[in-house]
Order: structure tokens, then sequence, then C-alpha cells
């Protein structure tokens, strides 16, 4: 607690021998962090207070709901010492309150937003190793229907060569000569018997070794819907943490510099007038505002210039163009890594995964990002791995995501057009340079997203 100005107070309340009780004093001055409420409570009391200092608490108390206090409140609280010493400590509480508030939310964001990301990963995990499992069954049960249809032809050979009339013929030769050449065509006969059984008993380990990874990934496709569920869940409580944080930075803003405007005014021994200071909140409001709407105008005039791509349908390299399939690129720039394995990197404490789960499109930093295709904004937060993520859903069981954002521009929720800017790149997250991660999403998990896109006439 911030006692700096209370001893001026506790003096001038003395001086006038309407001291508050202790009772009044733990009210006013409480030693423990306020919490929302806590606020409102102190608000409430500082009404009382300075109707018992004989003030007028009428303002205070119509502002003692939303917990803040008035220009009114505070030009009161000037004239008088104790007064304005309750109205300093009760305005010093709700900055450390709002402050603290917003951290507080924005780490728990961040920590659902990391929660989620490993969530994510592990289901993608589990279904590649459920997709590599089928593909390893699929690999052994063709083996085993070719080393089956092998050994058919070789049982059909025998058949045709009559093994078991050249036995007979031997049996009856009185003929070395015939002999001879009997026991030549028995010899290959029991090399092709002895040939057909290798590659019975390869169809038969082979089907052995299919059903088992069938099994296996079957398993593994069990797990993989079980993550998936997981990651679902904790996207929902990401989203949910973000959503919270935003709003406790909302109203951080919202107030903070009036705040601190007040306890300027109130701690202001010159001649300088809360009208002064309230004028000059007018005049940061006022510049805020002009701000906002530019960067609306801004963001309108993008997504008219994507719109102008997309109805071109020159499907080349240039972010937001298109082919006329209702796909587009999402952003501009030369692909600078492509999907699957490679060698993790690691800068400035920074490491890039070994599995690379989308593609890289680097265009500079603070290109514009654009939505693939059109659809709902599902996901909008932050994590350690993606940094400033979106995630959108065109229905059919296909969604996209784009990571490392340095400035998102579009809310949950929201419905968007293939072409529209949802972002712009940055360098957020686990990312070595601006860019734009990429990845395409279906049941399974990950897909290439290079193929997908092409495949819609998109270049990349």
């Amino acid at each position: 607690m911030n006692e700096e100005f209370l001893p001026d107070a506790r003096a001038a309340s003395e001086t006038c021998g309407c001291a508050p009780t202790p009772a009044e004093r733990r009210a006013l001055w409480p030693s423990a962090k306020l919490t929302r409420r806590g606020a409102l409570t102190v608000g409430a009391l500082s009404a009382v207070a300075l109707t018992a200092f004989g003030l007028s608490g009428s303002s205070l108390i119509a502002h003692a709901e939303p917990g803040y206090p008035s220009w009114d409140d505070v030009q009161r609280a000037k004239g008088n010492e104790a007064a304005k010493g309750a109205e300093i400590t009760r305005i010093q509480q709700l900055i450390q309150q709002l402050t603290q508030q917003a951290a507080d939310a924005e780490a728990a964001a961040q920590k659902a937003g990391d929660e989620f990301y490993a969530a994510q990963e592990a289901y993608f995990e589990q279904a590649q190793r459920a997709e590599d499992l089928q593909g390893q069954a699929d690999a052994q049960a063709k083996i085993a229907a070719d080393s089956s249809r092998k050994a058919g032809q070789v049982a059909t050979q025998l058949y045709r060569s009559g093994g078991d009339q050249a036995a007979l013929e031997l049996f009856l030769s009185d003929s070395s000569q015939g002999a001879d050449g009997l026991l030549s065509r028995l010899g290959s006969m029991d090399q092709l018997l002895e040939y057909n059984r290798t590659i019975a008993d390869r169809a038969a380990a082979a089907r052995d070794s299919a059903q088992s990874l069938t099994d296996q990934a079957k398993t593994a496709r069990d797990e993989r819907d079980r993550l998936q569920k997981i990651a679902e869940e904790k996207m929902k409580q990401a989203q949910a943490a973000a959503d919270a944080a935003q709003a406790a930075v909302t109203e951080k803003e919202a107030n903070l510099e009036t705040l601190q405007a007040q306890l300027a005014a109130l701690k202001d021994t010159t001649a300088a007038t809360v009208a002064g200071y309230q004028q000059g909140e007018q005049v940061r409001k006022a510049r805020e505002e002009a701000e906002r709407k530019a960067r609306e105008e801004a963001a309108r005039k993008a997504a008219e210039e994507a719109a102008k791509n997309n109805g071109g349908g020159s499907g080349g390299g240039g972010g937001g163009s298109g082919s006329g399939s209702g796909w587009v690129r999402p952003h501009g720039g030369f692909i600078s890594s492509g999907y699957g394995s490679r060698g993790s990197v690691c800068q400035n404490g920074k490491c890039s995964s070994s599995f690379h789960r989308g593609l890289d499109f680097a265009n500079g930093c603070g290109a514009p990002i654009y939505a693939a295709a059109s659809g709902t904004v599902t996901a909008r937060f932050s994590s350690h791995g993606y940094g400033n993520y979106t995630k959108i859903s065109h229905g059919g069981g296909v969604s996209t995501g784009y990571a490392h954002q340095s400035r998102q521009i579009v809310s949950v929720g929201q419905h968007v057009s293939a072409g529209q800017v949802i972002g712009y790149s940055g360098n957020t997250g686990q990312s070595l340079g601006c860019h734009l991660h990429f990845e395409v999403y279906t049941s399974a998990g990950t897909i290439n997203p290079a193929p997908f896109l092409r495949a819609r006439g998109v270049s990349v």
C-alpha cells in the first residue's frame, strides 16, 4: 500500500476533530490487494467518509457502481485535505488493480494458449503415427498379396510339369540316359517347391504383419481422436482466456490514463485546474478515436484491393490472388520452408520444429495476410509456439491456420471472404524472422498445403 499522502490526511482530520474511526480507516486504506468487488466497496465507503467530512457524496455514490471516480469527485476532493487523501489512495488502488488484473489475465491467456499448442501438437503427432502405421499395414498387405500370387503361379507351373509323373518314369526307367534327364527334372522341381515354400512363408508372415499393423493403426486412430477432442477443448479454453485478457486490457486502456490524470490533478499544488486535466483527456480520446478510424480505413482499403486481385483470377504468386475456385494465396512472397521433415534450427533462443506442418510464406514484416477461402473465424489468440494465431473454418471439415502474425484484425465468430485481410505478418512465437506460417487441417490432422492449393488453381 502506498501511504505517501496518508500522514497529511490524518493530520488534517485530527485538526478538524473528524478523524475516521479505526474501522473506517481500515475500510479506507485496506492493506490487502483489492479485487474488483473490493474496489466497488472502497468506492462506496469513500462516499460515506466524504459525507462524514461534511462534503456532498452524491456524485461519488453515482460512480460507486463502476468503481471509478468522476472529475466532479476529484474537484470536490481537492477542496478538503482529508477527502483528497482518501481519493488519492482510492485512485492509486484502482490503478494498481487495473494494471494487475490486465497482467494476470494476459498471463492466463498465454498459459492457455501454450496448453492448446501442446495439445494440438500431440494430436498432430498421433495423427501422423496412425497414418504411418496404416501405410505400413497397407504395404505388408500388398507384399502378402503379391507373394500369394507368385506362390500360385509356381504351383501351377509344377502341376503343368507333372512332378509325380516324372518320379514314376524314373522308377520304371531302365536307361541311365533317360534316368539322368528325369533326375535333372526332379531336381528342378525340388528347387521350385522350396522356392514356393519360401514365398508361401513370406506371404503368411506379411499377412500376420499387416493384421498386427492394422490393429495398431486402429488403436492409434482411437488415440488420435481422443487427443483431437482434448485439443479442441483446449482451443475453447484458450479463446475464452484470450477474450478475458482483451476485456481486462480494454478496461485498463479505457480508464488508466484518466485515473492517472485524476491522480495528477489531486497531487497538483499549482494553479492548474481540474478542467485543464480533463481537457487533456478529451484531446487524448479524440486522438485515439482518429487513430482507430484510420486503422479501420486502412483495413477497408486493403480488403478492397484483395477483392480486386481476386476478381482478376490471375492465380499468380501475389498474396490474395485467386483462380476462381474460391481459394486464394494467403500471403505474397516466396516459400521459405515447405511441409514435412526438416532439420531443427535454433537462433536467439528460438528453435524451429523438426517436422514442419505448414508452408512458410516470406513477404517481409507487416505484409498483409489474406483469408485463403471464405469461412468463419473460430480462434484468435496467442501462444509461445504459434505466436499470434488465427484459425478459420471453411466447411466440409477443412480449416486453415495463420501463425506468427504481428497484428490480427478479425474476431472470433466473424465471417470472412476469400482474399480478405485478416492480419499482418510478423515474428511472434517460435519464429526466426517475419513470415506467415500457413496450415491446412482436415479430420486426419494437417496436410501439405502446397498440393492442396495447387489442386484449386492457386500458385505456390
